[in-house]
């Protein structure tokens, strides 16, 4: 069991976990992942490891209310417990100095893209980042992620805070003013997509980190396949990041919404149960 010592709201659905885990927080490396189970007949799921503390021995994890799962997650008070957690897993970032990165995240995808700024700050790099929400009361970290980066721009679909636009358009921003030397986006499945469009046309070497449908975690169950340049990928044990300019993010966008009415379902009924 591992216990949650620390709970933040950044909004309404979205929270911040600090959960004892000594093990996982000694070995964890930006880019990780760990996979959670609520009660012992609950579903795995994963979650990028947002940030960790070897000497207090936690884990950060970011968890946002989209379905039964995630909102059993966020439930949990300070002094309860997860059921399972296994990790860290996947492959950890390449950091090395290149020059000048470009850091990508829309949404809660700004949580797992927290570490990989640090790294690549610490590493050397030069680092513009942009983040992205629908809403001024959706962006989240923004002090942790300014104080890694050398350049932050904020993007707001209502323009309520930062400018308002997509986060392409933060990107062309930056693109027109930098000489970039690899960018890393991470976000909504659909969000990548097109990021990764526009990098691809300023031929910017980009890492995307999928955020696929995942079971064991491990590469047995499949259930996370993807195809990159025309091979079949496991994003547990290949990934989970990849170059994005070569992922089949059309495939990918259809295989996450192939339980999107059956989730529905269940979301409606836990919610009809719990927090009515």
């Amino acid at each position: 069991m591992y216990k949650i010592v620390g709970k933040t709201f950044f909004s309404e659905n979205v929270v911040k976990l600090d959960i004892e885990a000594p093990r996982i927080a000694k070995a964890r490396r930006a880019g990780h992942f760990v996979i959670v189970k609520i009660g012992e007949k609950g579903e795995r799921f994963p979650l990028t490891i947002a940030g960790a503390d070897r000497e207090k021995g936690t884990i950060t994890l970011v968890v946002q209310k989209v379905g039964v799962s995630s909102r059993k997650l966020a439930a949990l008070e300070v002094g309860e417990s997860i059921t399972d957690l296994v990790g860290p897993l996947g492959k950890a970032t390449h950091i090395e100095n290149k020059g000048t990165i470009l850091a990508c995240g829309g949404g809660v995808g700004v949580a797992p893209l927290l570490p990989i700024v640090e790294a690549y700050k610490n590493a050397g790099n030069r680092v513009i980042t942009v983040i992205a929400a629908r809403s001024k009361d959706l962006i989240i970290l923004e002090d942790q992620i300014r104080a890694f980066s050398d350049e932050l721009i904020i993007m707001t679909d209502d323009g309520s805070y930062g400018k308002k636009g997509l986060i392409t358009e933060g990107m062309e921003e930056a693109i027109a003013k930098e000489n970039i030397s690899e960018a890393m986006v991470i976000g909504p499945a659909v969000m990548m997509k097109f990021a990764s469009m526009v990098t691809k046309k300023h031929n910017i070497p980009t890492l995307a980190s999928l955020n696929t449908i995942m079971v064991d975690g491990t590469g047995m169950c499949g259930a996370c396949r993807i195809t990159v340049a025309g091979k079949t990928k496991f994003v547990c044990v290949d990934g989970p990041e990849f170059d994005a300019h070569q992922v089949d993010f059309d495939e990918m966008l259809l295989r996450l919404s192939g339980f999107k009415e059956i989730e529905k379902e269940a979301d409606e009924s836990y919610l009809k149960d719990h927090e009515c």
